[in-house]
């Protein structure tokens, strides 16, 4: 299971506001699946909101000019020929998920956050890292683009 697969009940909830079940999938109640990012981003209450505001500006500026927004496993994300990254408001932090690679590679200016394989976790009580954000960015579009094309 990836990043995002892993994290979109917890992220479900937030946005539905249902509160997580002991049994049974999250997803088969509460709201339907945003459409787009400006749906998702009306659902996400503050202090979320404003964070995750600033973390899309700061993909939107480190991403190729021609990258589109779109929603992915029910969260934001950017793709050009294909997906770059996805991004998403939980109820203590903003996740960026930018693949397990790129977070190795970070590893050293990551470790005053939590991480794990494919996910960086921006906690709400601390000032977002958008120059750090923008870094991780421009390193995953430029492994996206050495990527052979099938």
């Amino acid at each position: 299971m990836t990043g995002p697969e892993r994290n979109r009940r917890d992220q479900f909830a937030i946005l539905s506001g249902v509160k997580e079940k002991k049994s049974g999938s999250s997803t088969s109640q509460g709201k339907a699946a945003p459409k787009n990012v400006a749906e998702y981003l009306a659902r996400v209450p503050q202090p979320a909101r404003s964070a995750l505001s600033k973390m899309r500006a700061a993909i939107r500026r480190a991403v190729p000019r021609e990258a589109t927004e779109t929603i992915s496993y029910r969260m934001p994300a950017f793709k050009h020929k294909g997906i770059l990254v996805w991004f998403a408001a939980f109820s203590e932090h903003c996740s960026l998920f930018p693949t397990a690679a790129v977070i190795a590679a970070f590893k050293k200016e990551l470790k005053s956050f939590s991480t794990s394989k494919g996910t960086i976790h921006f906690p709400l009580n601390k000032p977002l890292p958008v120059a750090l954000i923008k870094k991780i960015v421009k390193a995953r579009v430029a492994q996206h683009e050495a990527k052979p094309t099938r």
